[in-house]
C-alpha cells in the first residue's frame, strides 16, 4: 500500500513540476497557483486568511515570508559560508570547485571519489565512488536538464526563485544515495527544535525502501508519518544527539520554520542543506490530527 501511495503521490506531483517548470502555469499569481496544488494534492481547500494546520501555514510562509536571506540558505554554494560563519567551517562539506556549466568540470582535476550537487534545487546529485565507472556523458545530459528547470516554479518556494544556477563538486561522504544512509533533518521553529526526523534508506529514489521516525529534543518517539513510514527496528539515540540540537538550533534563530538536515560522518556531524518546506507543504498526515498539531508549532509573522 505505503510503494502504491508514495508512487501516486510522486507521479502526480511529478506531471505538475514539469510543466510548471516549463512556464506552463507561470501567468497564474502565487496565490492562485499554491491554491490550485493544494486542492490536487492535499484535498483541502488552502485556508490563507486564518491558517492553522501545517501545511496552510508553510504556504502562507511561501508568500509572506520573504526574507533575503532565505535565498542564500538554500543555494548549495552559498550556503557553505553562510554556515561556517555561525557554526564553524568543521561542520561543512568541504568544496572541491564550481561550475556555471557541466561542460566546464575538469574531471582530471577530481579526485577519485567526490559527489556534484545542482546550487539551485533539492535531489539534483551524482555520487562518484570510482572515476572509471562515472558516465560522464549520461550525467551530462541529466545535470544540464536539471539547469535548465526553474525549481521555483513547480511549488512556488520562494527562496529558490533567485538561485545562480551553478553546479558544485564536493569531497565524497559515504551517506549520500546508500541502502543504509542514514539523515538526522531538525525541524526548528524561531530557533527551537521541534522535532528531528531519523531518515534511514536511499533519498530520491525508490521511496518505499526509506524510513522515518520523528523524535522529540527529549528523544521522545513521535507516532505520525508522511509518504516514509517507520522503521520496523527504531533507530538508536546517537551519541550526537544533544550536538545535533544545538547545531540546529544557532542555524535557525529567527526563522519561522526551517529544516536543517545534517549528516554524522565518523563521529562528527555535517551540515546538509536548509529546507523551508518540507514536500513542498503538500503532505498527508497520518494519523490526520498531526498537521494541525505541528501547525500549533509555528508561530507566523506580520506579513
Amino acid at each position: 500500500m505505503i510503494k502504491k501511495i508514495c508512487k501516486a503521490i510522486v507521479n502526480k506531483s511529478f506531471r505538475r513540476d514539469v510543466l510548471a517548470s516549463r512556464g506552463f502555469y507561470r501567468h497564474l499569481s502565487d496565490e492562485k497557483y499554491l491554491k490550485m496544488r493544494f486542492r490536487d494534492l492535499v484535498g483541502d481547500e488552502l485556508n490563507l486568511d486564518n491558517p492553522k494546520t501545517y501545511c496552510e501555514k508553510l504556504q502562507w510562509l511561501k508568500l509572506y515570508d520573504r526574507n533575503p536571506k532565505y535565498t542564500t540558505m538554500v543555494d548549495k554554494y552559498e550556503v557553505k559560508k553562510y554556515v561556517s560563519d555561525l557554526i564553524g567551517e568543521e561542520h561543512v562539506i568541504p568544496l572541491l570547485g564550481v561550475y556555471d556549466s557541466y561542460d566546464e568540470i575538469d574531471f582530471n582535476k577530481l579526485p577519485n571519489q567526490f559527489i556534484l550537487k545542482c546550487t539551485h534545487n533539492s535531489g539534483g546529485f551524482a555520487v562518484c565512488k570510482n572515476k572509471a565507472d562515472f558516465d560522464v556523458a549520461g550525467e551530462k545530459k541529466k545535470f544540464e536538464k536539471m539547469l535548465r528547470r526553474d525549481f521555483f516554479q513547480s511549488s512556488r518556494e520562494w527562496p529558490y526563485k533567485n538561485v545562480k544556477r551553478r553546479i558544485i563538486a564536493e569531497k565524497y561522504i559515504d551517506s549520500l544515495g546508500n541502502s543504509d544512509s542514514v539523515e538526522y533533518k531538525a525541524t526548528c521553529f524561531d530557533g527551537r527544535v521541534g522535532f528531528i526526523t531519523i531518515c534511514q534508506g536511499p533519498a530520491h529514489v525508490e521511496y518505499w525502501k526509506r524510513t522515518n521516525d520523528h523524535f522529540t529534543p527529549d528523544f521522545e518517539w513521535l507516532p505520525w508519518w508522511v509518504n516514509y513510514k517507520h522503521a520496523k527496528v527504531r533507530p538508536e539515540k546517537p551519541e550526537q544527539w544533544e550536538e545535533l540540537v544545538a547545531l540546529a538550533e544557532t542555524l535557525s534563530k529567527g526563522i519561522p520554520e526551517v529544516r536543517v538536515d545534517f549528516y554524522v560522518i565518523d563521529g562528527k556531524v555535517f551540515f546538509g542543506e536548509f529546507t523551508f518546506y518540507t514536500w513542498g507543504g503538500f503532505m498527508h498526515f497520518n494519523p490526520k490530527e498531526w498537521d494541525r498539531k505541528l501547525g500549533d508549532m509555528i508561530t507566523l509573522p506580520q506579513k
